[in-house]
C-alpha cells in the first residue's frame, strides 16, 4: 500500500515540527493563501474609514473607540481564543491577549517546540498592512469606484472614499493578515532548528547580543532569491483571468491583482520582518537557562 503523505501543517501528525523540509512546505503553502487573499481583496475599495479610529458612531455607542477593522478583529479573536487558537506555538492574535477569554476546551498536549518568548510583531503587521498593502493593492478598484462616482456628478475628495463594502473587506483583511503573522512568526521555527543543529555557532554571538552575526547565521541569499521568483510565477498565474470560452487574458489591464506589488510585499516587507523574528527569538533562547546547560548546548558537535 501507498504511503500517505503527512499533513505538514498539523503539529501532531506532520512529523518532526522543526524538520526545515517541513518547515519550507508550510511557508510555501502560506505564499498561496497570501496571494489568493490579497485577490480577494484587491475587489473591493480602499475604504480608509474602515481603518480610522472613531469613524463609526456604532462603535461609539458600544462603548469600542478602535477602528472597524481593529474591532472585526477582537470579535474575531475573541471567538478562535475561547477555540484555544492561540495556544498553538505557530498563531498570534493581533488584539492585545490579556482582552481575550480563556479557552473553552481543555489545553492541547502540544509537544515542546519553541523556546519561552514574548516575541510578537503583530502590531507592526497590522501597521504596515493599513498603511502601505491596502492602498497599494486596491487602487485598481478604487479608481474603478471614482469613475462610476464621476459619472454620477460625485467629483472631488468624495469620489475616492469607500464603497461600504466594511464588513466583506474586513473579513479579508482579518485572513491576509493571519496568514502573513504566521508566515513571519514560523521564523521562530526556523531560528530554534537551526539553533538546535549547531548551537555552538549560536551562542556566543547570543551572549555578545550580536544581531548582524546572528542574521548572517540564518540567511541563504541564494533561498531568498529563489523564493521571489518562484513568488512572481504564482502571482503572475493566479492573476490572470479568463475569458467565457476559457482563454486567458494574459495583460495587465485584466489582471486581477499588481504582481509587483506582492513581490515587493514579500522583499521589502515580509522577508526583512521575518528576519527580525528570527534574530529575535534568538536572543532570547538562553534566558532562563543555568550556566551549565549553557555549556552543554555549547559543547555539542553540530548535527
Amino acid at each position: 500500500m501507498a504511503s500517505v503523505p503527512l499533513p505538514v501543517q498539523n503539529l501532531v501528525l506532520g512529523g518532526d515540527p522543526l524538520s526545515l523540509d517541513r518547515i519550507r512546505g508550510i511557508l510555501t503553502r502560506l505564499e498561496d493563501t497570501i496571494i489568493f487573499s490579497l485577490i480577494e481583496r484587491a475587489q473591493f475599495a480602499h475604504n480608509p474609514k474602515a481603518y480610522r479610529r472613531g469613524e463609526f458612531q456604532e462603535l461609539k455607542d458600544i462603548g469600542f473607540n478602535g477602528s472597524w477593522l481593529e474591532w472585526f478583529l477582537k470579535e474575531t479573536e475573541t471567538f478562535h481564543a475561547k477555540a484555544r487558537r492561540y495556544t498553538s506555538p505557530e498563531e498570534y492574535p493581533f488584539t492585545d491577549p490579556s482582552e481575550l477569554p480563556p479557552p473553552i476546551l481543555k489545553p492541547f498536549p502540544h509537544p515542546p517546540i519553541l523556546h519561552p518568548n514574548k516575541v510578537n510583531v503583530n502590531a507592526s503587521i497590522l501597521s504596515f498592512y493599513v498603511q502601505s498593502i491596502v492602498p497599494r493593492i486596491t487602487r485598481q478598484a478604487t479608481l474603478a469606484l471614482s469613475a462610476i462616482k464621476r459619472a454620477n456628478g460625485i467629483t472631488g475628495d468624495d469620489e475616492f472614499e469607500d464603497d461600504g463594502n466594511y464588513g466583506s473587506a474586513a473579513f479579508v483583511d482579518l485572513e491576509v493578515l493571519q496568514a502573513i503573522s504566521k508566515r513571519v512568526h514560523y521564523g521562530k521555527f526556523v531560528s530554534e532548528s537551526k539553533f538546535r543543529d549547531d548551537p555552538a555557532a549560536f551562542i556566543p554571538h547570543i551572549r555578545a547580543r550580536n544581531r548582524d552575526a546572528l542574521a548572517a547565521l540564518i540567511t541563504k541569499p541564494e533561498v531568498e532569491k529563489k523564493l521571489l521568483q518562484r513568488l512572481r510565477k504564482k502571482a503572475s498565474l493566479y492573476a490572470i483571468n479568463f475569458s467565457p470560452e476559457g482563454e486567458p487574458l494574459n495583460d495587465d489591464a485584466t489582471r486581477k491583482i499588481d504582481v509587483d506589488g506582492v513581490v515587493e510585499l514579500y522583499e521589502h516587507y515580509i522577508i526583512p520582518l521575518t528576519k527580525e523574528v528570527e534574530v529575535d527569538y534568538l536572543l532570547v533562547r538562553l534566558d532562563g537557562l543555568s550556566q551549565e546547560e549553557i555549556e552543554a548546548l555549547a559543547s555539542k558537535k553540530k548535527q
